[in-house]
């Protein structure tokens, strides 16, 4: 007789462990939601607001073993140059899905990933309305706006990027001009339409955005308007890139003196107004270098970037 009801007793006792770990689950759950709400989804934001250097990656590559490689590198960022390659946008948001990284997310007991998507494209900052919006409603955490020359360019950059604010929100500009549409965004960042909204703003402008903007300085007319630009509120950092097209601007060539002092004086305009600033270094030392000058994200290759921390005591 006692050997019939054992099973059913031990079943009994396993319900009541399990219906004993689901309420404690319930319980932890307001808490973990809480603490989801105060992290960072944008890594790259995460770190910068940590005083730490942020590293990043470029590509014109978007196949799908890629994707995951990218999503696992030891970088912070990759953007996806489609400036000089073709607009492809459904390729973009293969890629940008295919960089979901559920094992990372359960590390991190979040969802912030480990390596935030940006892009650039062709239009310039002027009439990249259309494809700003298209980008972030994909679920972009950045743009790169190339040919930024005024502050005016930079403003307008913002804008595309901000959805119209609310009346009581304390920072109404520049005013947002993006258009609403979060379905497909929220969905990638894994958040509901709400929180998405309150989270899809620029960065340092609302600190509790996950968006970065970035001005590329690319001409003579950008480097008569370095503070104005530095300064417009929504900017996350300014970037000379490898300073091609800038030299190319000024008239002189790769490594020239002039292209490094103008180097400088955008690292300057970037301290004066607590801006960060972004450079291109393809060599371990070259990063070294850039870093201990005070450039504080640094677009590289993974084996530089390595070769960079080591001589940095990382």
């Amino acid at each position: 007789m006692m050997t019939s009801i054992l099973p059913k007793l031990v079943r009994v006792a396993c319900a009541d462990v399990r219906l004993r770990l689901a309420g404690v689950a319930l319980l932890l759950l307001p808490a973990a939601l809480q603490a989801q709400t105060q992290v960072h989804l944008n890594p790259v934001i995460a770190k910068l607001e940590a005083g730490e250097i942020v590293y990043g990656l470029s590509t014109q590559n978007l196949a799908l073993s890629y994707a995951r490689e990218v999503a696992r590198a030891p970088a912070d960022f990759m953007y996806v140059d489609m400036e000089h390659s073709p607009m492809d946008f459904v390729a973009l948001r293969t890629f940008l899905l295919a960089m979901a990284d559920k094992q990372t997310m359960l590390r991190k007991g979040n969802l912030q990933p480990d390596v935030a998507l940006f892009a650039r494209f062709a239009p310039p900052p002027d009439e990249s309305e259309w494809v700003v919006k298209q980008a972030l409603d994909l679920g972009l955490y950045g743009v790169l706006f190339n040919g930024v020359d005024t502050p005016e360019h930079a403003a307008f950059a913002v804008s595309t990027m901000r959805y119209p604010q609310l009346r009581a929100s304390p920072y109404p500009e520049p005013a947002g001009i993006r258009g609403w549409s979060p379905t497909n965004a929220a969905w990638a960042w894994g958040v509901s339409s709400d929180e998405y909204r309150r989270r899809a703003d620029v960065w340092p402008l609302n600190p509790d955005g996950d968006l970065f903007a970035i001005m590329m300085i690319e001409s003579a007319e950008a480097m008569s308007n370095l503070d104005a630009i530095a300064s417009t509120p929504g900017v996350g950092a300014l970037f000379p890139g490898a300073g091609g097209d800038l030299g190319l601007s000024l008239g002189v060539g790769p490594g020239s003196p002039e292209l490094e002092a103008a180097f400088g004086r955008i690292l300057a305009a970037c301290l004066r107004h607590d801006v960060a600033c972004a450079i291109s270094a393809n060599t371990g030392e070259d990063v070294a270098r850039r870093v201990r000058e005070g450039w504080r994200i640094i677009r590289t290759t993974v084996p530089a970037a390595n070769e960079g921390r080591a001589l940095l005591g990382e």
